[in-house]
């Protein structure tokens, strides 16, 4: 891969990448940490990659990954510090929008794998259904169902706070 190939492929998935990252952390600063890691790691090991599955897919296999370790380490080690709060925001937006982001994850929180994990793919990390069942090794009609059924089971949960 050529040094433009490489600029051409870290601008067309730099965001989404990030977007998946930040699904599984819920953290700015840990996501931009990942995802600047797991293009680092694909550059440098651009000859494993086979061709079996698109590049997004093989980024967000090299983000998961990164973030099961980083996951591992902090469990060792202790917790993170919490990210501050944007100070441009005036107080009252912000303690609105973690109210409402925090119910919304609450609910999110009790769906069991995997309608959890294909309901964040698909709508944080903005990812097909073609490409959530490669990164599951799934078909993309196994996707659609897992995410139909992750919707109706969040919403009824919804319905009952």
């Amino acid at each position: 891969m050529t040094q433009d190939q490489c600029a051409r492929l870290y601008e067309t998935c730099y965001m989404r990448v990030f977007s998946y990252v930040m699904t599984l952390s819920g953290n700015s600063s840990l996501s931009e940490e990942i995802t600047q890691e797991t293009f680092y790691r694909a550059f440098a090991r651009q000859r494993d990659f086979r061709g079996e599955s698109d590049e997004l897919t093989w980024l967000c296999a090299i983000a998961k990954n990164l973030f099961v370790d980083e996951q591992r380490r902090v469990s060792r080690h202790g917790e993170m510090p919490k990210e501050m709060p944007d100070p441009l925001k005036g107080v009252a937006k912000t303690v609105e929008d973690k109210d409402a982001s925090f119910r919304i994850h609450l609910v999110l929180h009790t769906l069991e794998d995997p309608y959890k994990e294909v309901f964040e793919l698909r709508v944080f990390g903005e990812l097909s259904f073609r490409e959530i069942g490669m990164i599951f090794d799934k078909t993309e009609n196994w996707a659609r169902v897992t995410y139909h059924r992750a919707r109706i089971k969040l919403q009824e949960r919804m319905d009952e706070t």
